[in-house]
């Protein structure tokens, strides 16, 4: 009877534990819409339409752009150099940067990021009236948006 009476409490206490971690666990946060698409100029390199994803993990977000320009030539794995500024609606601009990129055939629609940056929360952050920077075998190209991302802005919990 004993064990019986140690092993409903122990079970009790690690029940209550459990209860416990999960009202403390971090709550998930979440950017919305989590992607977004514009149509953008890329100059003498081209213009079309680029898709925008971006993810939050707290005070750190990424966001990856899948670019209205192709790749003229093969280009190796992470051998891009990419900017992204972001205009934030509260004022100044949020900046997301890294040398993360697909390998990509001629031809392959450039695709950079992760890209990453900083957010707070309650930042609405918007395509138009920033640019993206990209440098590739020396080559810099600057891609900005023709009107609002749609279907609006990302909004960072």
């Amino acid at each position: 009877m004993r064990g019986k009476r140690f092993g409903t409490g122990a079970a009790l206490a690690v029940g209550a534990l459990a209860v416990t971690g999960l009202a403390f666990a971090p709550t998930a946060v979440a950017v919305t819409p989590d992607t977004a698409t514009i149509t953008a100029d890329c100059g003498a390199f081209g213009s079309g339409e680029a898709t925008l994803t971006a993810t939050q993990d707290g005070t750190s977000a990424t966001v990856t752009v899948t670019s209205a320009i192709t790749a003229p030539i093969a280009v190796a794995e992470d051998s891009i150099t990419s900017t992204l500024t972001l205009v934030n609606a509260s004022g100044g601009t949020a900046t997301f940067s890294g040398t993360e990129n697909p390998a990509l055939a001629a031809g392959d629609a450039v695709t950079v990021g992760p890209l990453n940056g900083a957010v707070a929360s309650g930042d609405s952050l918007e395509a138009y009236g920033g640019s993206l920077q990209i440098v590739v075998l020396g080559i810099t190209v600057t891609c900005t948006a023709t009107g609002p991302q749609s279907p609006g802005p990302f909004v960072f919990d």
